[in-house]
């Protein structure tokens, strides 16, 4: 079974900063945030897949397909170093729970 991988933008992830920064709640919490940000990467993803398609078949113009692709790769770069720093606040914080 694949573990789900989740992708933020940047473009998404400052979005969700300017909102949460400004203090006017788009939603009901950080939950709604993240659901938007994901819901940004998933749409970024789903157009670079139709702008290869379209590039396969003959037709869409090969800039448009590089633009695409280059920023789903960026939001996975941006996931995997999000995911990262994570991971490491979380063992961080299992360290210094840990009796001496």
């Amino acid at each position: 079974m694949a573990i789900p991988v989740v992708t933020v933008t940047p473009s998404a992830a400052a979005q969700a900063y300017r909102s949460v920064d400004s203090g006017t709640p788009q939603g009901s919490g950080f939950g709604d945030v993240l659901q938007r940000a994901v819901e940004g990467v998933v749409d970024t993803s789903k157009d670079a897949a139709a702008k290869s398609m379209q590039a396969i078949s003959g037709g869409g113009d090969i800039t448009d397909v590089v633009t695409a692709v280059s920023q789903a790769e960026l939001a996975l770069q941006t996931t995997t170093a999000i995911r990262d720093r994570l991971v490491v606040v979380a063992a961080y914080q299992d360290i210094m729970k840990m009796p001496i």
